[in-house]
């Protein structure tokens, strides 16, 4: 593997892109492409597999759509209904919303099509649009087995893919799902990876994926752009909320992006917010794709000045201009800080990123920090801030205690994991558990207990205590490769 390097980014007049894609760039204001896109684009265009690692927030988008409209555009082949010349997968619906909406721009004045297809909609629509002739699919893995189980797609003439946030894809949540993709495709395809953190074995893991890839890495892995500014106040959980409401009120703040570790606290404190007389609204995978979508619209025109998102935004939110993140809660796995605040300071603007960091997240502080090499300013709580005499109860948003290593649970933590899965700490696959059963977790062959504590069919319940410990899983069937139920899956 060899890493390419470009000392000066030139014009996107001379990267050898196609007229019509010119002029398209030309439409949008850019002139000059990003470092990653200087070094990517040559690369792609050569023919050859590639794995390109940048920061978030410096067109990695665009660095695989330019050339990829360029090489289909160049050669023509017969079209045919369902079958895609070109497979961008990609982790959440936000993000191939987005991402279909970026070969849209750059190619409005070429004659090849795209759609999107993912999961949490009506699956006939996609079913109609798949009976016509698609270049450009984007799509989230779950979705995309449906359709292969339902035969509604075909990608033996896929000539590239594209694995964006190829660290999520490839990541253990992803890896099965991926497999059962690539069986199907043709051996002889060009493949992309682009992401902007990868971990030594995420990289053994692709390399294994690619044949004889190139490598661009514009910047050292997992840091986090220079122009964020990055704090912190350390506060106490219970206080939380009240100094988000102070800190929105006295910076006033008009477009802020919050992020917390689970769904039901992004909604408490979205209803928080909201009664303070601060618009705001959640996003998160419990929520239907219509709402999120209008959350986000809210959110960019500014009807909303407050989005407050778990991690499944983190990977699908494209704002420009985006002035302040904030971090409510840290994330336990570091690499989605540096997603996370990576939602500003985009496009080369400046951006803040402010966490609020209880004690018991330390542990995760310092392993971030450790990440990206360079430590976040700790900054005093403002004077004017007078929490409140009895702090509000933190109940299931109590962060767990830092683990002792790298994924390792302290004592008495497995309770508030268990918590936290059932109610998703917003990674790329945080509704699938829910969508594939249609129940929110538990026991469904539990029986019902009445307040004399007998169950339903009249047996006496079990006596607390260690025997009344849960009979341990019986073991799942081996998944088939594809689901033939339309819609079964959460993506």
């Amino acid at each position: 593997m060899t890493i390419e390097t470009t000392p000066a980014a030139p014009a996107f007049t001379e990267l050898g892109l196609a007229e019509p894609i010119l002029r398209a760039v030309a439409d949008t204001g850019y002139t000059t492409p990003t470092p990653i896109q200087a070094q990517a684009i040559p690369q792609v265009l050569a023919g050859g597999d590639l794995l390109a690692a940048a920061q978030t927030g410096t067109g990695k988008t665009a660095g695989f759509t330019l050339p990829i409209l360029h090489h289909l555009s160049t050669r023509a082949v017969p079209a045919k209904p369902g079958h895609p010349r070109c497979l961008i997968l990609v982790p959440t619906r936000e993000l191939a919303a987005q991402v279909e909406e970026s070969v849209k721009t750059y190619g409005k004045y070429l004659s090849l099509t795209s759609m999107v297809m993912f999961g949490g909609v009506n699956i006939n629509p996609q079913f109609k649009a798949l009976k016509s002739h698609v270049d450009i699919l984007v799509a989230t893995p779950g979705r995309l087995l449906d359709h292969l189980g339902q035969k509604t797609v075909d990608l033996s003439g896929v000539e590239i893919l594209v694995l964006d946030e190829a660290d999520r894809m490839l990541d253990m949540g992803f890896i099965r799902d991926i497999k059962k993709v690539l069986a199907v495709l043709p051996k002889q395809r060009q493949n992309l990876l682009f992401s902007a953190t990868f971990s030594d074995e995420i990289r053994t893991l692709a390399n294994g994926l690619l044949h004889n890839p190139k490598s661009v890495e514009v910047a050292r892995r997992n840091t986090t752009v220079e122009v964020v500014e990055q704090s912190m106040h350390r506060v106490p959980q219970g206080h939380k909320r009240d100094l988000l409401v102070h800190l929105v009120r006295k910076n006033d703040w008009q477009q802020v992006l919050v992020f917390t570790r689970t769904k039901h606290g992004a909604n408490r404190l979205a209803e928080k917010l909201v009664k303070e007389g601060i618009t705001a609204a959640a996003i998160h995978g419990n929520k239907s794709q219509s709402a999120r979508t209008k959350a986000l619209a809210n959110f960019k025109d500014g009807s909303v000045r407050v989005l407050v998102a778990t991690d499944i935004a983190a990977r699908g939110i494209d704002i420009d201009q985006l002035p302040q993140v904030v971090n409510f809660e840290l994330p336990n796995v570091p690499e989605d800080y540096v997603h996370r605040i990576g939602r500003t300071g985009r496009a080369g603007a400046t951006g803040s990123a402010l966490s609020l960091v209880d004690d018991e997240e330390m542990g995760y502080l310092r392993d971030i920090e450790k990440l990206i090499k360079r430590s976040v300013v700790r900054v005093e709580v403002d004077r004017d801030f007078v929490p409140p005499a009895r702090p509000e109860p933190t109940g299931d948003d109590r962060p767990p205690r830092p683990p002792q290593g790298r994924g390792a649970p302290r004592q008495g933590q497995g309770q508030r994991q268990g918590q936290t899965q059932r109610q998703g700490q917003g990674r790329p696959g945080e509704s699938r558990a829910a969508g594939r059963s249609g129940q929110p977790g538990g026991n469904r062959n539990a029986s019902a207990q009445t307040p004399a504590g007998r169950s339903v069919q009249g047996k006496p319940a079990p006596k607390p205590g260690p025997q009344a410990a849960a009979h341990p899983k019986k073991p799942r069937p081996q998944a088939a490769l594809f689901s033939s139920k339309p819609g079964s899956r959460g993506h």
